[in-house]
C-alpha cells in the first residue's frame, strides 16, 4: 500500500482565485489525496516527504499534444507526409518509430505535465501509449488519446496524421475506424494553417466539407466520443460548431455568430498561442518562414488571442494546449503557454494556472479526478520552489513532479539552445 506524507507545503489548489494556503499537509494512499490538513496532523505510517514550504500545485493538463514529433527547429518545411509513410511502411519500421517517439512521454512528465490529449498521431501509437502507462511498463502522463485524425486530401496533415476522407459517409467510416482502435475522442482537420496557405491573408482556409464534419461528429457523438477540429480561420469556427465539433483548436477572429455558437452548443475553445508565435514574431532568417507564412502567421496569431479574449468574457470555456511537434515547440515547455495567456490574453497568473489544471480538466469531463488539489481525487501534483502566482517562469524547473502518487525522478531534459534562446526574448 503507497503511503506518502507531503509536510510543510504552501498549496495552490487549483482553483480560478488560488492563492497560497501555507503549513499544510497533504496525506496520499494508493495515488489519491486522502487527506488533506494543518502541519502536526498524524503521519504515522507515512513516508514523510518535507517540502521545507515549497509551492504545491496541480500537474498540467497539456489538451494539444502530437506524439510523434520533437519542436526541433528545421531549416527547410519537411515531407511530413512521406515521412510518416516511411515510418510505418513495414511493421519492423513501425514498432522502431514506437520505441523511438516513447521518451517524449517521459520528457512531458518530467515538465510537470501530468495529462495529455494527443490530437492527431501515427497510427495507434497514442492509444499503445496510454495502455503502457496504465500498466506501469512506460513513464508518462496520463493520456487522452485520439490516435489518427481525419482529414481530406491536400487538407491539413493528410496521409501523415490523419486519413482523407472523400465523403461524407467516408469521414464517419474513418470515425469509426479511429474509435474501434483504442481512440478516447476524435480529431478532424477541418481547415489549412500556416504552412499550407499559398496565398496573403488565408490561412485556414476551409478544407472539409460541412457534411462531411457533420457526418463524423454524429458517428463520434453516438459512440460517446467528443470531436476536436483544427480551425484556424472564422469560417472554419463557424462551421465546425454548426456541425457538433465540441472543442475549437486555435481559433480565429469570432463574429456574433460564432459566439451565439458556442454557447449554444456549449463548445470549448482550446488556446494555443505557441505555435503561432514563431511564424508571427520571429525574424524570418530565424524561422525560415516565407513572408506569406509570416503574414499568415500574424493573422492566426492574432486570432487565436482575439477567439480567447472574446470567449474569456462571453463565459466560454478556454482550455490551454502547446500544439507541441510545430517548429520551437517541444515536450518540455507547457509553461511558455501559461506564460503567452497571461501576457496576450491578459488573465491574471492565478487564472492562468487554473486554465491548465481544473479548467482543462472540466473541459475533458474529468475534474472529478484530476485538475485540483481536493480530498479524493488523484495525486497528480508538481512542487515549485518559488510562488507561481508572483513569476509563471518557475514552472520551467520543478522540484518534484508526482503521477497517481508515484514521485518521479525528475532528470535533467535535453534542451535545445535555440529554442530556448529565441523564445526566452517574449519572456519579459
Amino acid at each position: 500500500m503507497q503511503t506518502e506524507a507531503l509536510i510543510h507545503a504552501a498549496i495552490l489548489d487549483g482553483t480560478k482565485e488560488m492563492q497560497p494556503q501555507y503549513g499544510r499537509t497533504v496525506l496520499i494512499r494508493d495515488g489519491k489525496i486522502e487527506k488533506i490538513g494543518e502541519d502536526g496532523i498524524d503521519t504515522t505510517g507515512y513516508e514523510v516527504i518535507d517540502l521545507r514550504g515549497a509551492y504545491l500545485m496541480p500537474g498540467m493538463i497539456n489538451m494539444h499534444v502530437h506524439l510523434p514529433a520533437t519542436g526541433k527547429p528545421q531549416k527547410k518545411q519537411r515531407d511530413v507526409k512521406k515521412l510518416v509513410q516511411t515510418l510505418t511502411r513495414f511493421r519492423l519500421t513501425t514498432e522502431i518509430s514506437y520505441k523511438v517517439f516513447r521518451p517524449l512521454l517521459e520528457m512531458e512528465l518530467m515538465s510537470g505535465v501530468t495529462t495529455i490529449r494527443t490530437v492527431g498521431g501515427v497510427l495507434n501509437f497514442d492509444s499503445r501509449y496510454r495502455e503502457e502507462i496504465k500498466n506501469n511498463t512506460l513513464v508518462g502522463p496520463r493520456v487522452i488519446a485520439s490516435n489518427m485524425a481525419v482529414s481530406v486530401p491536400g487538407g491539413h496533415m493528410a496521409g501523415s496524421l490523419a486519413y482523407e476522407a472523400t465523403s461524407a459517409a467516408e469521414a464517419a467510416a474513418y470515425a469509426d475506424k479511429i474509435l474501434d482502435s483504442g481512440a478516447d475522442l476524435l480529431k478532424l482537420m477541418i481547415t489549412g494553417g500556416v504552412m499550407d496557405a499559398v496565398r496573403r491573408g488565408e490561412p485556414g482556409v476551409l478544407r472539409m466539407p460541412p457534411e462531411y464534419v457533420k457526418a463524423a461528429c454524429d458517428r463520434a457523438h453516438r459512440r460517446g466520443a467528443i470531436v476536436a477540429a483544427h480551425v484556424e480561420s472564422p469560417e472554419g469556427v463557424r462551421v465546425a460548431l454548426e456541425n457538433g465539433v465540441d472543442t475549437i483548436e486555435h481559433g480565429a477572429k469570432p463574429d456574433e455568430r460564432i459566439m451565439q455558437l458556442f454557447k449554444e452548443k456549449k463548445a470549448s475553445v482550446i488556446t494555443t498561442i505557441s505555435p503561432a508565435l514563431p511564424y508571427a514574431l520571429f525574424d524570418r532568417s530565424i524561422s525560415h518562414a516565407t513572408e506569406v507564412q509570416q503574414y499568415n502567421g500574424n493573422i492566426v496569431f492574432e486570432g487565436i488571442i482575439a477567439c480567447a479574449k472574446a470567449c474569456l468574457e462571453a463565459g466560454v470555456p478556454v482550455g490551454l494546449g502547446t500544439d507541441v511537434g510545430c517548429p520551437y515547440i517541444t515536450h518540455y515547455d507547457m509553461w511558455r503557454e501559461l506564460y503567452y495567456f497571461h501576457k496576450y490574453c491578459g488573465v491574471s497568473n492565478a487564472f492562468a494556472l487554473y486554465s491548465a489544471t481544473l479548467g482543462n480538466a472540466e473541459i475533458l469531463g474529468l475534474d472529478s479526478e484530476i485538475g485540483s488539489i481536493e480530498e479524493g481525487k488523484m495525486a497528480d501534483l508538481l512542487v515549485c520552489a518559488k510562488n507561481p502566482l508572483e513569476d509563471l517562469k518557475v514552472l520551467r524547473s520543478p522540484e518534484m513532479v508526482f503521477a497517481g502518487g508515484e514521485r518521479i525522478d525528475i532528470k535533467a531534459l535535453k534542451k535545445y539552445p535555440q529554442v530556448e534562446a529565441e523564445l526566452d526574448k517574449f519572456v519579459d
